[in-house]
């Protein structure tokens, strides 16, 4: 019964990540982007809300079009170096080591890889409302 149940949660855990690679590439994603779900966990404590962890890939040059999150973003640098900045706030270059912030009013104008020549790697944790989007393009 474990392995069925363990079968089950790999199986939605796999075709959640292709959803969710085929809405953002949909609805105005970072297209250039390679994003891969990691978790999503209902905050019991926190009626209606649930956290959703990622990792986004950028490969050289990748970008993201203008969009904002509706949620609390912490962004983690992992590899490389990225430029990001909501409106309203200065650009800031962030490496390896590095976070980031984004509330849910902040319009993410810039989110790309500070390199033309190096992939970039980072952790997005979004507590969000739940089942909410969590890529909103603006126009």
């Amino acid at each position: 019964m474990i392995k069925i149940a363990r079968s089950l949660g790999l199986t939605f855990l796999f075709a959640a990540g292709a959803a969710m690679a085929q809405h953002t590439a949909s609805h105005g994603g970072p297209k250039d982007a390679k994003v891969t779900p990691l978790l999503t966990q209902e905050m019991k404590d926190i009626p209606g809300k649930e956290v959703l962890m990622i990792t986004v890939d950028y490969p050289p040059g990748a970008a993201d079009p203008v969009h904002r999150h509706d949620a609390h973003s912490y962004v983690y640098v992992l590899e490389g170096s990225i430029v990001m900045g909501v409106k309203g706030g200065k650009e800031v270059t962030l490496k390896a080591g590095d976070t980031f912030y984004e509330g849910p009013d902040d319009i993410h104008t810039v989110g790309r890889n500070a390199s033309k020549t190096k992939p970039a790697k980072f952790v997005v944790m979004l507590v969000k409302n739940k089942g909410a989007d969590f890529f909103i393009p603006v126009k």
